[in-house]
């Protein structure tokens, strides 16, 4: 169980969500070494403040000045004991003019950083306090990770995205060459099977036997000429759904049980559109058949044909096992069949002839256990 989780698009997440959290934990290292340093550069600049405004003449001050310069960078405001406003230094000076301005910033300071307190005189207490921002670099590796998140979790969608359209090219090309193939491995052996056919029917006492060998041949050389148009672009022709779905019922009719009842719904008997006939026959029969497997040998299989605006609309309806969520999630996968014979094609070159060739499409409408089962094909008009 553990091994089909551990694959390409797995070992990327992951790989992603460790370089995401080592860079999360490491800038939060830094942005806590920096927040200490940009403490100690506000005090320095208060002490260099100080050192100014009780300086006594000829004291040297060039050392000060410079300390007092150098914060350019990080957002102070000082009040006094009551958190009156005294001053404020690398604020917004055209907002600053605006006292709201300021006392807005105060109480997002006072949110953000504990104040550095100078105290003036002891009794009464007289202090001045200096309430400070982040730096523009702190800020920036803070939101650091986040930015990076972003870019990875794109990147992994690109990357994915990518190898999802790859691995679908690789399948069409697969799919095509394996329709090509197998209709040229029958191609030979359904021209020799017509001539032996011919032969016989000269023959009057095998005339019976031709016929039925005929119709069976011909059965062979669709179903090589429906794999031959799924290795290729179809032509699209205008033909009347109505006539092709009939026809295909009264074929199912000889083949299936007797107590399995068909009914074909439908508003008028003329509804046409653009089809490739072989391959439309193709995904009727298929859902037919899927209809009488899931009967126990009786039931009744409904057609409703439907004419929209834009669209028509073909529900095939039987009354018979069902089937689960899970089961129609999984339905149209290649290699999953329910049955104890088959290769679990079936629905698969269903879907793709309907909504590849055709640019409609094929899903389950409803299915309930016990209850039966409603496909639905909506072609564009």
């Amino acid at each position: 169980m553990l091994r089909q989780y551990l694959n390409f698009r797995t070992l990327l997440a992951l790989v992603a969500v460790a370089i995401v959290t080592g860079t999360i934990f490491y800038s939060n290292y830094l942005s806590k070494k920096i927040a200490k340093e940009e403490r100690e550069k506000i005090s320095e600049w208060i002490a260099a403040n100080n050192f100014i405004a009780n300086a006594q003449e000829g004291t040297d001050l060039t050392l000060a000045s410079q300390i007092q310069q150098n914060n350019n960078d990080i957002p102070v405001i000082w009040t006094n004991e009551k958190d009156s406003i005294i001053d404020f230094k690398n604020l917004d000076l055209k907002k600053s003019i605006s006292g709201e301005y300021v006392r807005k910033k105060l109480a997002d300071f006072k949110k953000k950083n504990p104040p550095i307190v100078v105290v003036l005189k002891e009794s009464p207490p007289v202090e001045d306090r200096y309430y400070y921002d982040d730096s523009r670099l702190l800020k920036e590796i803070r939101y650091f990770p986040m930015f990076q998140l972003l870019i990875v979790a794109l990147f992994i969608l690109i990357v994915i995205y990518s190898i999802t359209i790859r691995n679908k090219a690789t399948q069409n090309q697969v799919w095509a060459g394996m329709a090509r193939e197998t209709a040229h491995q029958l191609g030979t052996p359904l021209t020799s099977l017509q001539g032996w056919v011919e032969i016989l029917s000269d023959q009057k006492e095998n005339r019976d036997i031709s016929e039925e060998m005929k119709r069976d041949v011909d059965r062979l050389r669709l179903i090589s000429d429906r794999f031959g148009k799924i290795g290729s672009a179809p032509q699209l022709e205008h033909h009347n759904i109505v006539d092709l779905v009939s026809n295909m019922i009264a074929y199912m009719r000889r083949i299936a049980p007797e107590k399995v009842k068909f009914e074909l719904e439908t508003q008028k008997p003329d509804i046409t559109a653009n089809i490739s006939a072989p391959l439309f026959d193709w995904v009727i029969e298929n859902l037919l058949k899927n209809a009488l497997d899931a009967m126990d040998g009786q039931g009744e299989i409904k057609i409703n044909i439907a004419e929209m605006a834009n669209q028509i609309i073909i529900d095939t309806t039987d009354n018979g096992k069902g089937m689960t969520k899970n089961t129609i999630s999984k339905i149209f996968k290649p290699g999953y069949t329910t049955k104890m014979r088959g290769w679990g094609l079936g629905l698969t070159l269903c879907k793709r002839i309907v909504e590849q060739y055709h640019k409609g499409q094929l899903f389950v409408k409803s299915s309930e256990p016990g209850r039966g089962t409603t496909f639905r094909i909506i072609l564009n008009r």
